[in-house]
């Protein structure tokens, strides 16, 4: 299953506090004998201390830098340690993480950890590292392969291709004739009534699910600015053929509209970074699906209210 990038920061910065632990605690207590936690926390009001816990170990070393580790560590390392506390907060708060940001937070917590000799973890991070390289590298390369696949073909296609059938193996339950096509097409209405298989209706599957095209990309980022009054178009209007994504598309707004974040959201976290968004607030979410609405009914409210037209349908949700 894939990892998002708020993930791998989480993982990184346990590692982190594996490492830094004893290497803390050895220094200070050297100076400050056993009670070298409470030494440092004693000005701190409302702050939870642990001294396995990263952020607790990162403010301890910044606080306490002249005093005990200015002569252990360099001054980059200092660098470091307020990098690292300012990458642990945003991850706290949930913030959202590109690729690059990632990358530079796996790559200065590999660098601490190597200089505190923290060996089992740096190599760990390190690996880390190599695996989101190797995934922005496969990004990239699909990429300019969807980029060639859209150039003009010229000549005849190359002969002794492989049947598809030999290449691909279709899923059990097509193969075994038991596919049933309603459960696998997108409904907005299965949705909303959270009736959805979890492709649909989880929000987490769905983007682990979904390849975010560039329109989809400027569809969300369109919304979000909106979301958060930065600009936007108020309406956007879906023109595609039939089976082109369009439901698709509204049941990706439909669960960012909910508020759900984007640190969980595979894709959507590193589109927002990009753009320097934050996650989108929670939104009223209004969902008419028009295949469901009956013209000739007669709908009746909760409270008594008959509804006998679009605008009443509407106003009565």
């Amino acid at each position: 299953m894939a990892t998002t990038n708020h993930e791998r920061v989480g993982a990184a910065l346990s590692l982190l506090s594996q490492g830094l632990a004893p290497f803390v605690e050895r220094e200070c207590v050297a100076k400050y004998g056993q009670a070298w936690v409470e030494a440092l926390a004693a000005n701190e009001v409302g702050f939870k201390v642990s001294k396995n816990d990263a952020q607790f170990l990162l403010k301890a070393m910044w606080d306490a830098w002249n005093e005990v580790f200015r002569a252990k560590l360099s001054q980059t390392d200092r660098t470091y340690v307020s990098e690292l506390r300012d990458m642990r907060n945003r991850w706290a708060h949930q913030e959202t993480f590109s690729t690059d940001d990632a990358y530079r937070a796996l790559d200065t917590a590999h660098r601490l950890l190597l200089d505190v000799s923290a060996a089992e973890q740096a190599l760990e991070v390190d690996r880390m590292k190599q695996e989101l390289l190797r995934t922005r590298f496969s990004e990239q390369t699909r990429q300019r392969e969807r980029k060639a696949a859209v150039a003009p073909i010229e000549g005849q296609p190359a002969g002794g291709l492989k049947p598809w059938r030999e290449i691909v193996t279709p899923h059990k339950d097509v193969a075994s004739g038991r596919y049933q096509q309603a459960e696998f097409a997108a409904d907005l209405h299965q949705v909303w009534r959270d009736e959805a298989a979890p492709e649909y209706g989880d929000p987490v599957e769905f983007f682990r699910r979904t390849f975010i095209t560039d329109g989809l990309k400027e569809l969300i980022l369109n919304a979000v600015r909106r979301w958060e009054m930065k600009g936007g178009d108020p309406v956007v209007e879906l023109q595609t053929n039939f089976g082109g994504g369009k439901t698709h598309s509204m049941i990706a707004l439909y669960h960012l509209a909910w508020g759900y974040s984007p640190s969980k959201l595979l894709g959507v976290e590193a589109i927002l970074a990009g753009a320097r968004l934050a996650a989108p607030p929670k939104a009223n979410v209004v969902v008419l699906v028009g295949h469901m609405v009956n013209p000739g009914a007669v709908q009746t409210k909760p409270d008594g209210t008959k509804v006998r037209t679009l605008g009443e349908s509407l106003h009565g949700n």
